[in-house]
């Protein structure tokens, strides 16, 4: 299908740094689709310093130049088929919005304990990218302001399978309420989405001028409302998918003009094909991603230094939000968990968490201000003197090797995620994981006289076919 671009986009393009409108209009026109996946590291292992995701031939697979684990794919297969998708061995992310590990990576000692906020997260791109290059004793905070989107967010970080991560439900404006709190301020802001033309064709309908002028003003609302809770010395990396100047150069400079910051550039590879840009006023360093010169799709990044405002005060509630699991729960879920492992057990009405130790204060200041989709791992509810567990445990790294564990070929991996009878060959009875490949997707309960299937319901496969 041709793609016409607005005359009103092209003529705002003409004399912006690396605009080429024959090349740009060309690519748009071509129908060309560039697909790019990210592995989780957690559920991987290296090969000469490669990561290999499971599930792809690797010789089919393209590294993507600026992420340790991106690769492009050959053609775009159907990940709603691909159980190891369900798994959360990785994540379908587009490439250019990976640049995000060079923007931390470069100015941030990740071997250090942080605390992160994704302020505008779902659908959980770049949480999950976070996350996987955070140090093990950080906490990410991924944040989503739309109930439904925060859904979507939940599943695929229950998915990721990590434990320092924390799914928030807040306006940024509420984070006001922890001003110091975060060493990194993620905002990949609401845009006017042009940068998505050749991907989602239908968004070419809804862009006009007023519609990025509406953008820019809630980007500065949503940074002005949180940039409180960023220390001093913070960091914050902004970003689009946009190309236009407004919600770009021109934010750095209104940045830069309300608040106390310093530019932060970034190294780049000339062969990246990335265009590094400043704005008009300040020159403060962004880089923007054309689709006629990388391969990926259009976006913006910019990074800054805060150089105002203190370190928050942590102090414990008056009234503790959450309740800490007692002796006889804790003997409970604790047979289920490796033995190795440093967290606390805490309860959120009927569930189970495990939460890490050290984070034991950035949890309780968190759940003393927000709503908490969820926090940690939710290994599940008590009923009696057992363990129902959730599928957030079935996908976690904390399961005990002694846990009882079914294999299934892909036609029954693929009945299990449509939440379909399943007829398993077992020899046991009561609980049990089910793997593809060596790989959890979530729990049975096996019966004298069938299979439960545990697989949540909302989740579910619902289309038909097996590729």
């Amino acid at each position: 299908m041709a793609i016409e671009l607005p005359a009103d986009l092209l003529q705002s393009l003409q004399g912006i740094r690396g605009f080429n409108q024959p090349a740009f209009e060309q690519v748009h026109a071509s129908g060309g689709q560039i697909t790019s996946i990210r592995v989780n590291p957690a559920r991987q292992s290296a090969t000469a310093g490669e990561w290999q995701p499971g599930g792809f031939d690797p010789a089919a697979l393209t590294p993507v130049p600026w992420s340790r684990y991106g690769f492009y794919l050959p053609e775009r297969p159907s990940f709603t088929f691909d159980p190891l998708f369900h798994a959360g061995t990785y994540y379908v992310q587009e490439a250019s919005s990976m640049f995000l590990e060079q923007a931390l990576l470069q100015t941030t000692d990740t071997s250090k304990k942080l605390r992160v906020l994704d302020l505008c997260a779902a659908p959980g791109g770049k949480s999950t990218h976070l996350q996987s290059l955070l140090s093990p004793d950080s906490l990410l905070v991924s944040n989503e302001v739309i109930r439904t989107r925060a859904a979507i967010l939940e599943e695929n970080l229950v998915k990721w399978g990590a434990a320092n991560v924390i799914v928030t439900n807040n306006d940024p404006q509420d984070f006001a309420r922890i001003p110091g709190f975060f060493d990194v301020l993620v905002i990949d802001a609401p845009c006017s989405g042009s940068g998505l033309f050749r991907r989602e064709p239908e968004a070419i309908r809804e862009w006009s001028p007023q519609a990025v002028q509406l953008c820019c003003q809630r980007q500065q609302r949503i940074l002005a409302e949180s940039f409180t809770a960023l220390a001093d010395e913070g960091l914050l990396i902004y970003s689009t998918c946009s190309y236009s100047v407004e919600e770009d150069e021109d934010i750095l400079d209104w940045l830069m003009d309300t608040f106390q910051l310093e530019t932060v550039p970034l190294q780049t590879e000339p062969d990246w094909g990335i265009v590094p840009v400043q704005s008009a006023l300040h020159q403060a360093a962004g880089y923007r991603f054309f689709p006629d010169k990388i391969k990926g799709e259009g976006f913006f990044l910019a990074c800054f230094r805060k150089k105002e405002g203190d370190r928050y005060a942590s102090r414990s509630p008056k009234k503790a939000p959450l309740v800490k699991a007692g002796k006889a729960e804790a003997a409970v879920v604790q047979p289920w968990l490796r033995q190795a492992g440093d967290w606390q057990f805490w309860k959120q009405q009927e569930l189970i968490l495990a939460f890490p130790t050290n984070l034991e204060q950035e949890l309780l200041t968190i759940a003393d201000k927000f709503y908490i989709r969820s926090a940690g791992i939710t290994l599940g509810k008590i009923a009696g003197k057992d363990l129902v567990p959730e599928h957030a445990l079935a996908l976690s790294g904390l399961l005990a090797p002694e846990i009882v564990a079914v294999s299934l070929k892909k036609a029954e991996a693929l009945q299990y995620l449509r939440k379909e009878p399943l007829e398993l060959a077992a020899t046991t009875k009561g609980w049990a994981l089910v793997q593809y490949a060596g790989f959890s997707l979530g729990w049975v309960k096996l019966l004298p006289n069938r299979v439960n299937n545990y697989y949540p319901s909302a989740w579910r496969i619902l289309k038909s076919g097996n590729n």
